[in-house]
C-alpha cells in the first residue's frame, strides 16, 4: 500500500519584475520551482516559462512599468496561476505603451517581433485586459491534462514551409559534385 502525503502548494502567484530584462531570469526561476511543486507536467511549465519570457519582454520592450514611473525605472507585474480543472494562465501587467499587443509579421531577418506569434502557437488562448486605470494585462492560458495544443499541430506549417523530405526533386549530393 503506497502513502501519499498531499502537500499544500501554491496554486498561484503574483511579483513585481524590474522594469527591464533584469528580472526577467529571476521571474522564470521562481516560475518553473513553483510549478514544479505544484507537481505541473514539465512541458506545461516549458511552455509557460517561454510565454512568460516573452510577455515580460515585450512588456519591458512596448510598456511602461507601472505607476507613475515616466522614465522607465519601477516594475511590471508578473502573475501565474493554476485553476482546478488544471488551466494554468500566465499574465504581465504594464503600465500601458503607446499601441496595444497584436502579433505581427517579421521578415525573416528581422531581429524580434516573434513574441506573440510565439505564444500564440503555444498558448490555447490569449489575450489583452486593460480595465484598470493605466494598466495593460497580456494573458495566456496553458491547457495541462494532457490537452492537445491544437494551434501547435500547424505552427510549423505556418513558420517553416515544406520540410525538405517533402520534396521529392532535392537532391543535395548534386551541390557537391562539382568539388571533387
Amino acid at each position: 500500500m503506497a502513502l501519499v502525503v498531499a502537500q499544500e502548494v501554491p496554486t498561484s502567484s503574483s511579483m513585481a519584475v524590474p522594469h527591464g530584462p533584469a528580472g526577467v531570469g529571476a521571474a522564470r526561476h521562481r516560475m518553473r520551482d513553483q510549478l514544479r511543486v505544484g507537481g505541473v507536467a514539465e512541458s506545461v511549465i516549458d511552455d509557460a516559462v517561454l510565454i512568460l519570457s516573452e510577455l515580460l519582454s515585450n512588456a519591458c520592450r512596448h510598456g511602461r512599468p507601472l505607476g507613475n514611473e515616466l522614465n522607465g525605472d519601477g516594475d511590471v507585474r508578473a502573475a501565474w496561476s493554476v485553476d482546478t480543472g488544471g488551466r494554468l494562465t500566465v499574465e504581465v501587467t504594464d503600465g500601458g505603451g503607446p499601441t496595444r499587443p497584436v502579433p505581427s509579421t517579421p521578415s525573416v531577418t528581422a531581429h524580434g517581433g516573434r513574441g506573440l506569434n510565439i505564444i500564440t502557437a503555444l498558448a490555447d488562448d490569449w489575450g489583452v485586459r486593460d480595465d484598470a486605470p493605466g494598466e495593460v494585462t497580456v494573458w495566456a492560458v496553458v491547457q495541462e491534462n494532457g490537452h492537445v495544443h491544437s494551434r501547435r499541430e500547424s505552427f510549423p506549417a505556418r513558420v517553416g514551409g515544406p520540410t525538405s523530405s517533402s520534396i521529392s526533386d532535392l537532391n543535395f549530393g548534386d551541390a557537391f559534385d562539382d568539388l571533387e
